[in-house]
């Protein structure tokens, strides 16, 4: 399991725009490399990002070789109603990890 960071307001006004930073822990290998051994490194990329809010999708990307290791990613969104935000990301050899932030909209 990686490490996920998720840094967003838990509180906000109904119509603020909040923005929203994940960070997550991850070697992101394109699979090009050599190891020490010679030996080509297997691929391990996370490849989607998907954010729903309430179960709606309020933010998406798809994740290429040239993306950083540790890939942090900062979007904006608008608090409408109470609800909670699930975070989940995708990859390479069945990776998954998925992390849930609750907001309350006032």
């Amino acid at each position: 399991m990686a490490r996920a960071l998720v840094n967003m307001p838990t509180t906000a006004r109904r119509g603020d725009v909040i923005e929203i930073r994940t960070l997550i822990a991850h070697p992101m290998e394109t699979g090009y490399r050599r190891g020490d051994d010679g030996n080509i490194l297997a691929r391990n990329l996370i490849r989607r990002f998907t954010v729903r809010y309430d179960g709606e999708t309020v933010f998406a990307a798809d994740l290429y070789p040239a993306v950083a290791a540790n890939p942090l990613l900062v979007f904006s969104t608008v608090a409408t109603t109470s609800g909670t935000l699930t975070f989940t990301w995708e990859g390479d050899n069945g990776f998954a990890q998925t992390e849930s932030v609750a907001l309350v909209v006032t």
